[in-house]
């Protein structure tokens, strides 16, 4: 018989047209309408919980005696429309930044670091060390990058002994760089109420300032100077180093599954140990940056526990650097617009440090819904 049968469930393509079964539209139609609606979800969900931080956050103020509208108000006019609070902004943002990115690193390896403040305050005693030394006898950019080299060698060596200290002794890191920051903080106090001491600060302590040829330049007749420059350099080398380098590669499968890791022939320790030293360089910088841009000399409170806000910026940008640098930045102009609230509100500068702990619980809340949606489906 000439004749055949088609096979079953098989369709002949008319006109170069392929059989409607093989691509079916309203499939495609309705999983792209779920996937929309799975996003606006997610974003309903995002918006509403930091709505719901203002709305927490205005009832404090509101329980302090101010006004809760009239405070957000001049919150976000200090922030955003005055570029003077900008420029405070980008400058308070350069030490946290590298800070928090010496959390980031770490973390990438399974490393909890809470010492960016005490790495950052050796970066700054190493660099007014060796700045103050040098005078005026080193041109600007060559005493820039002996200061740079010299803070990023006391923060690695600060970071570096923690992660000897799990490495090779099993301690606990997180309580190891948390000591060692207020180990960092006696060691700068005495070398400013002592053997550093300005001898004409009018008995106040302080290390004798740093020389005009050392100071970072402001850029283009503002008070931004060239720490934001070096910062954000920094901060690209260090997303490069993540995203691409084989470094960072194994950092991911050491904090992973270490011991999954160590059977594939990785050095977990040295892995581990390295991302604490180069944590630690970083907040160095950082510590440097701020002493030579803004600071100028060594004086007690001179990180202002930039290095705690970092370990937030760090965790609510989920360890990502380009993240973390943008939580950051946001965490530096919530700081700089709450200056103001004490004298206009009688507000003191916790306030804002509230507000910073809202912001950072809410990542939470909205992990927990989606962990609870995810079992019901």
């Amino acid at each position: 018989m000439s004749d055949t049968i088609a096979p079953p469930m098989q369709e002949q393509e008319t006109d170069g047209q392929k059989p409607s079964w093989k691509r079916p539209q309203l499939f495609d139609l309705v999983s792209k309408k779920a996937g929309s609606d799975s996003f606006l979800k997610r974003l309903a969900w995002a918006l509403g919980a930091y709505v719901g931080v203002l709305v927490i956050f205005g009832i404090v103020v509101e329980i302090k005696g101010a006004n809760a509208f009239s405070v957000l108000s001049t919150m976000i006019h200090e922030t955003l429309l005055r570029s003077d609070s900008l420029q405070q902004a980008a400058l308070r943002a350069v030490p946290v930044t590298l800070a928090a990115l010496a959390v980031a690193i770490p973390a990438r390896a399974g490393m909890v670091n809470v010492g960016g403040e005490g790495q950052l305050i050796v970066g700054a005693v190493a660099a007014s060390g060796i700045g103050v030394a040098l005078g005026g006898s080193a041109p600007g950019p060559i005493g820039w990058a002996v200061m740079l080299l010299a803070g990023a060698a006391a923060g690695g060596l600060w970071g570096g002994i923690c992660g000897w200290l799990r490495t090779g002794m099993g301690a606990n890191e997180a309580v190891t760089t948390l000591l060692m920051n207020f180990i960092a903080n006696d060691l700068m106090l005495y070398l400013i109420y002592q053997p550093w001491k300005d001898p004409h600060s009018s008995g106040q302590p302080e290390s004798r300032p740093l020389h005009s040829a050392l100071q970072l330049p402001a850029l283009f007749g503002s008070q931004i100077n060239l720490g934001v420059i070096l910062a954000a350099t920094v901060a690209l080398v260090v997303w490069v180093a993540m995203k691409y380098s084989g470094w960072g590669f194994a950092l991911r499968v050491v904090g992973g599954n270490p011991e999954a890791a160590r059977r594939a022939g990785l050095g977990v320790n040295r892995l581990m140990l390295s991302s604490m030293v180069a944590g630690g360089a970083l907040a160095g910088i950082g510590g440097m940056l701020n002493l030579a841009g803004v600071e100028l000399q060594l004086r007690p409170d001179i990180t202002a526990t930039f290095g705690y806000i970092a370990f937030l910026a760090s965790w609510l940008g989920r360890h990502d650097p380009l993240k973390v640098v943008g939580a950051s930045v946001l965490f530096s102009a919530i700081a700089v617009s709450g200056d103001g609230l004490q004298l206009n509100y009688g507000l003191d500068g916790t306030v804002t440090d509230i507000l910073l702990g809202l912001i950072v619980v809410a990542p939470l809340f909205l992990s927990k819904r989606r962990l609870v949606s995810g079992g019901t489906r």
